[in-house]
């Protein structure tokens, strides 16, 4: 008899798998290093749910100042239907144009990293993210779905999924569907993957970069826990700092 499938154990095959582009991660590591080192910005974007790896990078306890979040609070939903709702953003994801207005407060640099999470893999937002980062001159790396990449049909204008226009690709090991457990007698699976793969995914590249800028001499400096022993109590204050610091150049 085939034993049931439970949410725990469908995270942990997940997360087996992701491991097995523990090589991929490291390019990508070192490719941050590089970035970080110089004085850049290794930027992150999602909209809908794949906002929240971006949010769960920096500022969170254990990262640090080179990470920068690009977010949108019209890519997000706040409430479930109403002002700001999942169905507003669903909509709003998909058209195409939009991504151009948002960016007309952005300044690429060609020495920058763009990670860019999207399960689909489809929607306008990811893909013209990507695609005016690419032509910015940025080393763009995605986070999505192997299924959706290898077998779902483009959906925008430039006949581009996201995984087309990256420079690398990481796979986040969940199906289309995203959802993994099955119930008796319910159309559909329950319990989504792609988010917490996606999160496992970033902050391994946030831990891998920070060893390969140790190799190199470069100390990051983590914002931690007030509760953390050996961590000064301006320790956060300093984080802000350096953030703006190397934000405005001075």
């Amino acid at each position: 008899m085939q034993r049931e499938v439970t949410y725990l154990s469908a995270v942990a095959h997940t997360i087996d798998k992701l491991q097995e582009q523990s090589e991929q991660i490291r390019l990508v590591a070192e490719r941050a290093a590089d970035v970080i080192a110089a004085h850049h910005w290794v930027r992150l974007f999602g909209s809908g749910h794949s906002v929240l790896p971006v949010q769960d990078c920096f500022p969170r306890y254990g990262g640090y100042v080179g990470f920068y979040p690009m977010m949108d609070p019209r890519l997000m939903w706040t409430t479930v239907s109403g002002p700001g709702g999942a169905e507003e953003l669903l909509w709003l994801e998909r058209q195409e144009d939009y991504i151009r207005i948002f960016l007309r407060h952005t300044r690429w640099d060609p020495a920058d990293m763009l990670i860019v999470i999207s399960h689909g893999g489809q929607n306008a937002a990811p893909v013209e993210m990507a695609l005016a980062a690419k032509a910015a001159g940025l080393y763009v790396v995605a986070i999505t779905s192997e299924e959706n990449h290898r077998h779902r049909p483009a959906t925008h204008s430039s006949g581009k999924k996201l995984g087309d226009i990256a420079d690398v690709i990481l796979f986040n090991g969940v199906p289309a569907e995203d959802a993994v457990v099955a119930v008796p007698g319910v159309a559909g699976k329950v319990g989504g993957v792609s988010t917490l793969a996606a999160i496992a995914l970033v902050q391994a590249i946030v831990s891998e970069t920070a060893l390969a800028l140790a190799r190199r001499g470069y100390l990051v400096r983590p914002f931690a826990s007030p509760n953390t022993e050996g961590v000064s109590p301006n320790n956060n204050e300093e984080v802000y700092e350096e953030f703006r610091r190397r934000l405005y150049g001075a």
